[in-house]
């Protein structure tokens, strides 16, 4: 599951701000984005949009440009939505349960019924003792993995998607475990094209069955797959997880290294042409470094990744263009691709929404922007650990650094007078204004404070210190403040210190006081009178 930002998504305009910071998780789907679901934050479900073949579950076929309950499945802990067209949709609950509704002329609601299902009714009944973990649509046919790693199917078997072997039932009624090879295997991953069903097991083997005509079951030819059949192209390959688009697959390997095959007429593939492949191809782009998360939709011909650096890029049918390359967009989430550039506005998975902003945070994107690798134009190195900053940044923050880095051409410095922790807590705090860094190594940065004439930051990291004494801390912080010449946090120590004067004499870092310190600490106490009798 990904974020994003709801404005991208043109359905969810009509919703007030109170709503909207009470969402969990939304789905957008239907032929062109025009059905949405709800989960918020109170476990109740909602939905709004067009209502086609009662795909809203809420009970009728009427339209809303507003959200009404979905009343079944409220309260049922809704974790995932998946949808066909008609439109058709499954949700997935915590509890293992799946409930089906909306259009169901192929027996792709699981119910034993061709009829139009208006409200969720739950299909898994007929899975005895199978908790589901996961589910997809294709567009007429529904796969849901169990928590022991087996596939049950249903819905549309024109050209073996279900997987069952049987070559003259066009439909499955209700669910059916996919046996053949994959009966000994574990299932992790499911997805589905069009008309094609694809499976990865617990040893990052591929399988496919379905619809081939343009080679989307990656087994080297054009032959429909009425069973499950291993991707041998992918020999000595870990796939962690698959994404199918309308008629090609994407393949992600355990080491971030990218697969793709089935049609390219659009580009989907990323290859650079628009030649379709029968067998897994390695996608090579000169500027990627690992490949973190892949997303496609049944229902188009788009391509989309997340790369080391959270960059994301697109390909194939792109706004109505045929893109042959992935191309680097300035987006920041997956989700954001298909609201982008997607013709039909469909979320390839359920959209996560943990936080409604109405708009960016500057202090936010300062504090994404620090250590930041992509965008940093100075590394300075402490400790031989590296810390990515941007000059501008510490010149306008920073007097030390307007006087020494504005005619400096470096792109690298060594601090070898501080510690690390406190020098990246410093540099955090010119970014956010925040102090990030636990009490033992506060003393160094109110040390760097101090030699960089930060006295904002001298002020409060006293504060901090002084709000840490304790009784076993009380001459440590006194020896602190001597140290750095801070008259008022030493008062602050030695009074703490006389009033509890008893229990502070008896701590190790009384013990552990130089003679010196120790000597004028005890003159000190006498004069303040704590030995009279």
């Amino acid at each position: 599951m990904s974020t994003s930002n709801l404005k991208n998504w043109p359905i969810f305009s009509f919703l007030d701000s109170d709503f909207i910071s009470n969402i969990h998780m939304v789905f957008v789907y239907g032929d062109l984005g025009n059905e949405a679901l709800i989960v918020t934050k109170d476990k109740m479900v909602y939905a709004l949009g067009n209502n086609t073949s009662g795909c809203l579950g809420i009970g009728d076929t009427n339209s809303t440009l507003y959200p009404r309950k979905v009343e079944e499945l409220c309260n049922q802990n809704v974790t995932m939505f998946t949808h066909g067209i008609g439109p058709y949709v499954l949700a997935l609950t915590e509890e293992g349960k799946v409930y089906s509704w909306g259009c169901n002329a192929r027996n792709q609601l699981g119910n034993s019924s061709t009829d139009p299902c208006l409200r969720p009714t739950c299909v898994t009944k007929n899975i005895s003792c199978k908790f589901i973990v996961s589910i997809a649509c294709g567009s007429r046919h529904s796969l849901v993995l169990s928590s022991d790693g087996n596939v049950f199917a249903w819905g549309e078997n024109t050209y073996g998607q279900v997987g069952n072997g049987d070559t003259t039932n066009v439909t499955v009624c209700t669910p059916k475990m996919v046996n053949n090879v994959l009966s000994s295997k574990r299932v992790v991953c499911i997805s589905c094209c069009h008309l094609s069903s694809v499976a990865v097991t617990d040893k990052g083997e591929v399988y496919s069955w379905g619809q081939n005509n343009v080679g989307q079951l990656g087994n080297g030819n054009t032959i429909n797959g009425y069973v499950p059949s291993k991707v041998a192209g992918l020999a000595g390959v870990e796939i962690e997880k698959v994404v199918c688009g309308c008629l090609h697959v994407l393949a992600l390997s355990n080491k971030g290294v990218l697969y793709v095959w089935g049609e390219n007429c659009f580009g989907q593939l990323g290859i650079g042409n628009n030649i379709s492949i029968c067998s897994p191809k390695k996608l090579i782009v000169k500027d990627w470094a690992n490949v973190l998360d892949i997303a496609a939709s049944h229902c188009s011909h788009m391509s989309a990744a997340m790369v080391e650096g959270s960059e994301i890029y697109v390909w194939g049918e792109c706004l109505g263009q045929r893109i042959t390359v992935p191309t680097l967009t300035n987006l920041r989430y997956l989700h954001d691709a298909f609201a982008r550039y997607a013709l039909d506005n469909i979320m390839p998975q359920p959209l996560v929404y943990d936080g409604y902003q109405e708009d960016v945070n500057v202090i936010d994107c300062f504090r994404e922007a620090f250590d930041d690798n992509t965008t940093s134009d100075l590394v300075i190195e402490v400790q031989e650990q590296c810390i990515y900053v941007h000059k501008a940044v510490l010149i306008i923050r920073c007097e030390y650094f307007r006087k020494n880095l504005i005619a400096n051409n470096q792109s690298v410095i060594k601090e070898e007078e501080f510690l690390y922790d406190a020098y990246r807590a410093f540099l955090k705090y010119l970014y956010t204004d925040e102090i990030d860094l636990d009490q033992d190594h506060m003393a160094e940065l109110l040390k760097i404070a101090i030699a960089y004439s930060e006295n904002e930051l001298r002020k409060r990291c006293i504060l901090n210190i002084q709000e840490s004494v304790t009784v076993k801390r009380a001459l440590l912080v006194y020896n602190i403040a001597i140290e750095y010449n801070e008259p008022e946090l030493e008062e602050y120590c030695f009074k703490y210190a006389l009033n509890h004067m008893s229990a502070v004499v008896l701590t190790e870092s009384f013990t552990k006081l130089n003679e010196h310190m120790m000597k004028s600490f005890i003159i000190k106490v006498a004069q303040a009178g704590a030995f009279r009798t």
